[in-house]
């Protein structure tokens, strides 16, 4: 054995006899047991000596031992005379394992599995299947974010648990089709928050892996094969992934998720975020520029950049000069942050500069950000850059400046309301979209009321509403008492929803007349043969009539009926409060429909 190899034993003992010894000669295994070298000795010779006597076939010299010399001989199918043990065909090799997947919460946790997936696969995991009941392997990517994401994971694992337990007896009755019992790996934020708890129920789960430590994976899983469990839910402050090209969930799809950044400085009371998600890192800039590059090759015509805090992205890699915290960090005006910026680098706005004169035919979007951080250069790169989608989160929260307070996020109703009027001055035909959080530590009734008035007042295209859930770890749960009783949350919530229906109406109606440019996600589901469904720059589900409609970059005269990716011309005639509905004019490029469309307006000023 080399000197720099750890050798341990592992003693399975059974009525005071030993039944197998394993030895591990892997640097990166710790040592498991730690016998005198005499004892290593004696086993050592004592195992050459019945390995030697097990080939009569070879007169060669002893070969090295394999893991494979000391699984019990019932479990291996006889070696070939002509092979040695450990050169088997690959024919004869069992495949590692194929993987379902399932994943809840946000659209990060979803690029997060396929981070995965593109680790997996590179370690010799390719197969895919869509049915637990045909895996070997179960990954459950989770959310932490509310209570109700956690129970239904847990839900899930019950069920992959039953998998697992009854294996003999499913496969028997044709209710599984795995191999051998599969492994159940829980990912993401739930890992790290409940890991203790998760390992500890009956075995249901044999790997827990947080956000930060999927390229550890493999390892673990290799963990699994020697009896044990295993774990790793280390936050990492430098790892983006950036060097993974991530496999795509959807196949053939016309948008795509790229993560530029992980992690969050925010720490709002209410979150757990920055304790499953760790300190805010972003990911250089040319390395987001490559994976778009790749994209667009593939006929992506529109991707969502991702970050938990997505436009604080701060790519300091090239930057080796540290500033006074807070300078040059241009927040947006009248709202703070408990987190100061130590190095300064290419800020959102530098990126999406980059990328939009890059791809001048792709559309880009951007999820989630904090309304702290938009600055005028990033309004005003967004007003003037014809793919870069109009539509803004402004997650609020709260329409209540004391409830902001307690909840630590750095602004008044009134700094938010200056915002929100500044941006649709420089962009005025943006959509606005929200988040809102009713119940939450101490609200009153007259506090929860400044949430009505705000939604009103502001009125969202879109919005997610949720009661509070108080998530342990939180500055709330270390300061604040939960004493909003659930029945109030739960009315509270649903005249939240009915408000922002009635707001949103306006939004919606606001938009017939107008020709939006749609990109085709597919069949409408209630009429499939009939009707194509899309989206438009603001966020808008736009729904239609299939029929042949004419090309505006082609020269010859064929129309054609169109299809999955096509950008579209199509004029609002009516609108409910979730959808457009309108007639297909013609089939365009992104660049050429804004081209005219700056002509039209020229024309209409006088400027030509």
């Amino acid at each position: 054995m080399a000197s720099s190899s750890v050798t341990s034993i592992i003693l399975h003992q059974k009525r005071k006899s030993i039944t197998s010894f394993i030895f591990i000669t892997q640097p990166r295994y710790a040592v498991r047991y730690a016998p005198s070298l005499s004892l290593i000795t004696r086993f050592s010779s004592h195992f050459r000596r019945n390995i030697q006597r097990q080939r009569p076939f070879s007169t060669a010299a002893p070969l090295p031992l394999s893991l494979r010399h000391f699984i019990p001989q019932s479990s291996l199918s006889p070696p070939s005379p002509h092979i040695l043990p450990d050169a088997l065909p690959a024919s004869e090799v069992l495949p590692r394992g194929r993987i379902y997947h399932e994943t809840y919460g946000c659209q990060m946790n979803v690029n997060d599995m396929e981070i995965v997936l593109a680790i997996m696969k590179k370690s010799g995991y390719s197969d895919i299947v869509e049915a637990p009941e045909s895996a070997e392997i179960i990954f459950i990517n989770t959310c932490a974010i509310r209570d109700n994401a956690e129970q239904k994971v847990w839900q899930r694992l019950n069920y992959f648990w039953f998998l697992k337990r009854q294996w003999k007896s499913n496969v028997a009755q044709g209710r599984s089709q795995s191999v051998r019992p599969p492994k159940v790996v829980v990912l993401g934020c739930m890992a790290e928050r409940l890991k203790d708890k998760i390992l500890d129920s009956d075995k249901m789960v044999d790997v827990v892996c947080g956000p930060d430590a999927y390229r550890d994976l493999p390892r673990l899983l290799e963990e699994v094969e020697y009896g044990q469990k295993g774990i790793n839910t280390l936050l990492s402050l430098e790892e983006t992934y950036a060097d993974i090209n991530p496999v795509r969930i959807s196949k053939n799809s016309i948008t795509a998720f790229v993560s530029i950044m992980r992690g969050c400085n925010n720490m709002c009371s209410f979150c757990i975020v920055p304790f499953t998600r760790g300190r805010e890192r972003s990911r250089p800039v040319d390395s987001i520029v490559r994976e778009v590059g790749e994209l667009s090759k593939e006929g992506v015509k529109e991707v969502t950049l991702l970050g938990q805090n997505v436009n604080s992205y701060n790519d300091a890699s090239g930057s080796e000069e540290d500033i006074e915290p807070g300078t040059n960090w241009e927040l947006s005006e009248g709202f703070s942050s408990i987190s100061k910026v130590k190095t300064m680098g290419l800020r959102f706005a530098d990126l999406l500069d980059r990328l939009s004169s890059k791809f001048p035919e792709m559309r880009f979007r951007y999820t989630s950000p904090h309304p702290k951080d938009y600055p005028d250069d990033l309004l005003y790169l967004m007003r003037d850059r014809h793919n870069i989608c109009k539509c803004i989160h402004m997650p609020a929260q709260s329409g209540n400046s004391l409830v902001l307070q307690r909840m630590r996020r750095g602004y008044t109703r009134e700094a938010y309301l200056e915002l929100v009027q500044k941006i649709r001055n420089i962009i005025p035909d943006v959509a606005l979209t929200s988040d809102f959080i009713c119940g939450f530590c101490e609200e009153t009734e007259e506090e929860y009321a400044d949430t009505l008035s705000l939604i009103k007042e502001v009125g969202y295209d879109m919005a997610y509403m949720f009661a509070y859930s108080m998530r342990e770890k939180t500055h709330a749960h270390r300061n604040y008492t939960d004493d909003v009783p659930e029945d109030i949350k739960q009315r509270r919530l649903t005249k939240m929803i009915e408000t922002f229906r009635d707001s949103t109406g306006q939004r919606y109606d606001s938009q017939i007349g107008t020709i939006q440019l749609v990109l085709v996600d597919g069949p409408n589901k209630r009429a499939p043969d009939a009707e194509l469904i899309g989206k438009s720059d603001k966020g808008h589900r736009v729904v239609f009539t299939i029929s042949p409609l004419p090309r505006r970059d082609n020269i010859d005269d064929m129309n054609r009926n169109p299809k999955v990716g096509d950008f579209v011309e199509v004029r609002i005639l009516r609108s409910t409060r979730a959808s457009l509905f309108g007639e297909a004019i013609a089939i365009t490029k992104l660049s050429s429909f804004y081209k005219v469309a700056e002509e039209e307006a020229m024309v209409c000023d006088g400027r030509v």
